[in-house]
């Protein structure tokens, strides 16, 4: 299978942080890509994107100022496929992405993200009161995998604290 690409350069708004690639994105090579995930309606829903991006699409967010990463680069079909070793080698990766592309806001997307990244357990939805990465913010949102059982308003309505900090 094969890892995708980050989407990331300096000066970004957010950086999207996911746990890893799905089968179906390592198979087209673009983020979010199975047809199950709601990323991209999420992002439009929630008025962080100006209309509905396909995944397809998903290089063309760094023009607006968000990127794309994942904690881990191996494509599975569950974030439990996922060891140890790699959520660790993961960690200190990432941190190193952010600590060179120093983005405004860095979005987990999914509680399980941020607890494997900053190892707490007792994560709260929205911006965090602490960073790892001092200068950066780091906000916790749901996962937007379609086996989330949150409703969808819910989501996106977390989602939507996203331009105000933007704006902040």
């Amino acid at each position: 299978m094969n890892t995708i690409l980050d989407h990331l350069r300096e000066g970004l708004e957010v950086i999207f942080v996911g746990f890893n690639p799905s089968i179906r994105s390592s198979e087209t090579g673009h983020h979010y890509a199975n047809p199950n995930n709601r990323f991209w309606k999420i992002l439009f829903e929630a008025g962080i994107t100006p209309r509905k991006y396909d995944s397809a699409e998903d290089y063309k967010l760094l023009e607006i100022g968000y990127g794309m990463t994942n904690i881990v680069a191996r494509p599975t079909k569950a974030a439990d496929e996922i060891t140890k070793e790699e959520y660790q080698e993961g960690r200190e990766e990432l941190k190193r992405k952010i600590e060179v592309y120093r983005p405004k806001i860095v979005c987990y997307v999914g509680k399980g993200v941020y607890q494997q990244y900053s190892g707490k357990k007792d994560i709260p939805w929205g911006e965090q009161e602490y960073s790892v990465v001092p200068g950066t913010i780091d906000f916790v949102a749901p996962s937007s995998s379609g086996l989330v059982r949150m409703k969808m308003e819910e989501v996106v309505g977390i989602y939507s604290h996203l331009p105000l900090l933007v704006n902040r």
